[in-house]
């Protein structure tokens, strides 16, 4: 069927010249445009709205009082931070509302480059969910450690031909920038629509991002960093995911007059909490409990990323518009009894219930990525001369930390970890190329107790990370993970307490949803039983520990990196 035909099909329906596919009745339709409730049927006429009004239908859908709401759309998400493929994730988060996704596929790009990009376009073609791309801007994040790839722009224009690439993806590399760094002038030049990542910067930092054409931003933890990204243009994204939860410190700024310009993203967010607590519905639950009027929050969740990306067709339940929508019982409570993809009945009371979905296209060639030799002792030797230290310092569910200055009470030749105070040692290796760095550090606030964690989630180049409380169990963590080439491994006294095998770029599986899920939670239970809090995920932590792009201080594979001087610095002060 061409275009003038579907054309034709629709205006026919609307027109009420021929009968409609579905009709929904008595339902309570979410108007965004106007913040109001409407009371009428909604036809819906091969997988678009056609019209609001009195109709009739080959199919009959009785809502039954229930509101109903346009489809939620995720305007910034990592797909590799839930642990599965795009198949796989479509089948978590429809269930939740979330129709369609912006996705940036940076963290497998860091690995596997141009093949990784291509493997989750793939992937996630044909499936009920709409997955829409922005290209990685930062391949490598940044020049201060090893990744796995180099993009150029020459090796992202061919993606462009794809209809559902919309642009330049999160731009973190701020120094290029503002540098006019070549290789990143060609990139901006690419589209006019491009993400910002302005993790730290100051108004200063933010009008070079503006006068670049960056658009939009996910990293501002503050009503006044959140206040000034707005009053210079851009769409604000308010995050809340597994690690970062900025939404109840960002949600003062909304108002009236610039509700239109925020949005909701989850960024990066665990498999286990996706099904457990939800996606952008969480966020939207989130944003009514702390005072936002319902059909705001679900305009912040819809419309409104839909304007900003250029979806003309998503966002609103109105003639013209996509059938993305959900049934809810309670505007309030929001809970989700229905969604609908295209007028198809996908997710019923928390569970997929659409077309059963195979593992998509093959991860073959991106299943070797662990690149490491034999560990020893002395790898993980930090000299010292001094007994004061630079730490890492965590705070607790946020993607900052602090740039501690310690004293130790005596000086030793090396450090080792001192428990009783949280001082964990901590080390990265470069996993890629075989290159044989290894950045060592200091790390406070992880809880570990005993033993050594790591993992091969390491944002966003992705290296290798452990940290522990003894030199073997940090080794024999190392080991374990090159062999499963890729994961998350604890041990503890010289056992393996838990391991989650990620084979694809060791970022993510190609398992089963429920199976990843399963051992997600097995592993947590391991975690609880030897002392962790429950509402503290140390992997999750340990995974941002290494992004120099985010303040204040991280590990790379060079070293010890201070963001506020852009340069790394030495563990002893």
């Amino acid at each position: 069927m061409n275009n003038i035909e579907k054309i034709e099909n629709y205006i026919a329906a609307a027109g009420k010249h021929t009968t409609t596919d579905i009709v929904i009745k008595n339902g309570k339709i979410v108007d965004v445009f106007n913040g109001e409730i409407i009371e009428q049927d909604v036809a819906v006429h091969q997988g678009m709205i056609v019209g609001i009004g009195d109709y009739e239908g080959n199919v009959i859908i009785d809502a039954k009082g229930q509101y109903i709401c346009p489809g939620f759309i995720d305007a910034h998400v990592h797909i590799e931070s839930s642990l599965v493929s795009p198949t796989q994730f479509a089948q978590v988060v429809l269930p939740h509302g979330v129709t369609t996704i912006v996705t940036d596929p940076h963290e497998i790009a860091n690995v596997s480059g141009a093949k990784g990009i291509q493997y989750m376009i793939d992937n996630s073609e044909g499936i009920p969910l709409d997955v829409f791309f922005m290209l990685p801007s930062s391949v490598p994040a940044t020049s201060f450690e090893n990744n796995g790839a180099t993009l150029i722009a020459d090796d992202l224009r061919p993606f462009l031909k794809d209809t559902r690439v919309l642009g330049l993806a999160e731009v973190m590399d701020f120094p290029a920038v503002k540098n006019c760094d070549h290789h990143m002038l060609e990139k901006l030049k690419l589209t006019s629509q491009i993400d910002g990542h302005g993790a730290g910067l100051d108004q200063d930092g933010l009008n070079i991002y503006r006068a670049a054409g960056i658009q939009t931003d996910h990293e501002a933890t503050t009503v006044k960093e959140a206040k000034e990204r707005l009053q210079r243009g851009m769409y604000l994204l308010i995050r809340e995911g597994s690690v970062a939860k900025d939404l109840k410190a960002l949600l003062p700024v909304v108002k009236p007059h610039n509700m239109s310009r925020c949005m909701f993203c989850t960024d990066d967010k665990h498999l286990d909490d996706l099904i457990k607590e939800g996606s952008i519905d969480h966020n939207v639950r989130l944003a009514i409990k702390e005072g936002v009027d319902p059909i705001s929050a679900i305009t912040m969740a819809s419309l409104n990323p839909a304007i900003c990306y250029g979806m003309k067709t998503k966002g609103a339940i109105a003639p013209g518009f996509e059938a993305d929508f959900f049934f809810a019982e309670s505007l309030e409570e929001l809970m989700i009894t229905s969604v609908y993809k295209a007028g198809k009945l996908v997710g019923q009371t928390g569970e997929y219930v659409g077309e059963i979905l195979g593992y998509g296209s093959s991860s073959i060639g991106l299943n070797e990525t662990v690149r490491i030799g034999e560990v020893k002792k002395e790898d993980l030797f930090i000299p010292l001369k001094s007994n004061k230290v630079n730490v890492i310092g965590v705070i607790p569910n946020s993607l900052v930390t602090k740039k501690l200055e310690v004293t130790l009470e005596e000086t030793t030749a090396e450090f080792s970890a001192l428990i009783e105070k949280d001082l964990l040692k901590m080390a990265v290796f470069e996993r890629h190329h075989y290159t044989g760095n290894i950045g060592l550090g200091i790390v406070k606030g992880l809880q570990l107790k005993n033993g050594a964690i790591a993992t091969t989630i390491a944002h966003d180049s992705h290296n290798l990370v452990v940290a522990g409380t003894n030199d073997e169990d940090m080794i024999m963590a190392v080991h374990a993970l090159r062999d499963m080439q890729g994961g998350l491994v604890y041990v503890v006294e010289g056992e393996i307490k838990a391991a989650l095998t990620l084979s694809i770029a060791g970022l993510f599986s190609d398992r089963d949803y429920t199976k990843v899920n399963e051992e997600l939670i097995a592993f947590k239970h391991a975690l609880k039983e030897n002392g962790f809090d429950p509402g503290f995920n140390p992997f999750l932590t340990l995974s941002f520990l290494t992004l120099p792009v985010i303040p204040e201080v991280k590990l790379t594979d060079k070293g010890l990196f201070d963001m506020s001087v852009f340069k790394h610095i030495s563990v002893e002060i």
